[in-house]
């Protein structure tokens, strides 16, 4: 199916194209068709998922491959743990589409919008010492190159490419399938706790260690911190889940609704922004609950924002936090938005931000309708400083030459990009900024 002229934002608003034509392939012939044609065309070709980067590295100027069709389950082997998923599957539908095989995502972050091979691609990771990101799970795929080809890669085809199609940027080819390793399905145990920033900071090496999965946030202009633990339980431990009542309380009507009327507020009248984020820590935290994984991983967000992420070294992290939250008090700024602060195990994914060291994450964000510029840059300029790695998918302002310095198997990738897409089919601005022509 084809069609032309339909213009794409994504969901952050950072970004936004009319390409020359969109298809929506619903087979893998369909998706070597498509690049086939592109080709003959002299046209660039880029595959979309959800549109949940904020950077332009799913614009399409030529012809925009749009995988919504190419979804659901290809394949299950519940006695190794293993599924394949056709490329466009959204996280979301995951549980209802491994429920019967007992299965489940190892990991996941707090959104569950993104597709399963623009989640992959761009990095997108939870949180945890003992998990790596999203890409980690991924044991084989199937990609179409800028060749036409159908390329198979996994352990017995080309296994040396897999550090580079598990996270591969869309600059191989356009995935169509995926194999996940999974695990058993299981439950999470909760605990959320309002708790001094300041003994938060001291502790971070010991509370990350010690947790399967944690993490913090910090409103800006408060001196505590929101703190996550959850903690891993077989599939058959007893649950005691969020009541409707209490989780609409909590997720929309406070972490949505009332949010969004006080980032609103914010913006027209910034110095009410510290009195109201004191109240947000008044009113959130405290809570814990017990269910399956999906359901407390994931947080419904409706509130627009534009987000820059660093990855750094695991133990620069309470270093790095206190220099931007020193940032934030001597250049007087309002911040509506929290810091999240995560980790993941160290990986061996060429572009991946945790390959070669155990890491940190530090998460910043602006309400989409104020302009992040001048705080971004300056949070940048300290994650540089710290040896960090932008998120794949999150704004940033780096070029191919800072990457290579921070990727020793930044080259590597290069090789692989030019033997799977020498004419640069899947090429546009953000992979030229970040990849170089």
């Amino acid at each position: 199916m084809t069609a032309s002229g339909a213009l794409w934002r994504n969901w952050g608003r950072t970004e936004q194209v009319r390409p020359l034509r969109v298809e929506r392939p619903s087979s893998t012939g369909a998706v070597q068709r498509a690049v086939a044609s592109a080709a003959a065309s002299g046209l660039r070709i880029k595959a979309v998922g959800a549109g949940h980067s904020f950077t332009g590295i799913a614009v399409a100027p030529g012809v925009q491959l749009d995988l919504t069709d190419l979804s659901g389950v290809i394949d299950a082997d519940v006695a190794t743990g293993r599924v394949t998923l056709a490329a466009g599957t959204r996280l979301h539908e995951l549980p209802d589409l491994l429920a019967p095989y007992g299965l489940a995502l190892a990991n996941m972050g707090d959104i569950d919008r993104q597709s399963i091979a623009g989640a992959t691609s761009t990095g997108t990771h939870g949180t945890g010492l003992a998990f790596g990101g999203l890409a980690t799970q991924i044991v084989g795929a199937k990609l179409v190159t800028g060749t036409g080809e159908l390329l198979a890669v996994d352990e017995a085809n080309r296994p040396e490419l897999l550090p580079a199609v598990r996270l591969g940027l869309g600059a191989l080819g356009v995935l169509t399938e995926v194999t996940l390793q999974l695990v058993p399905r299981f439950v999470l145990q909760a605990v959320e706790r309002v708790e001094p920033l300041e003994a938060v900071l001291q502790q971070w090496m010991s509370r990350v260690a010690a947790a399967d999965h944690f993490e913090y946030y910090w409103f800006p202009h408060t001196d505590t911190a929101l703190t996550k633990t959850n903690t891993r339980l077989p599939a058959d431990a007893p649950r005691d889940p969020l009541g409707r009542m209490s989780r609409w309380i909590d997720d929309e009507l406070l972490a949505n609704g009332a949010y969004r009327a006080i980032c609103a507020l914010g913006r027209a009248a910034p110095n009410t922004t510290p009195f109201f984020a004191r109240q947000v820590d008044r009113l959130t935290g405290d809570r814990e609950f017990t269910d399956f994984s999906p359901k407390v991983f994931v947080t419904n967000r409706t509130v627009r924002f534009r987000e820059m992420e660093y990855a750094i070294p695991l133990d620069q992290v309470p270093a790095a936090f206190r220099e931007v939250r020193d940032l934030i008090e001597r250049r007087r700024w309002s911040v509506s938005f929290p810091i999240e602060v995560r980790a993941a195990a160290s990986d061996e994914n060429w572009l991946s931000t945790a390959y070669g060291r155990d890491t940190g994450y530090l998460a910043v964000h602006r309400y989409f309708r104020e302009d992040p510029t001048e705080y971004f840059a300056a949070v940048e300029e300290i994650m540089r400083a710290h040896g960090g790695r932008p998120h794949w998918g999150k704004m940033h302002t780096q070029t191919d030459a800072a990457l290579r310095e921070t990727y020793p198997r930044f080259d590597d990738f290069l090789a692989v990009r030019d033997e799977l897409d020498p004419e640069r089919r899947f090429q546009n601005p953000y992979l030229e900024r970040v990849l170089g022509a």
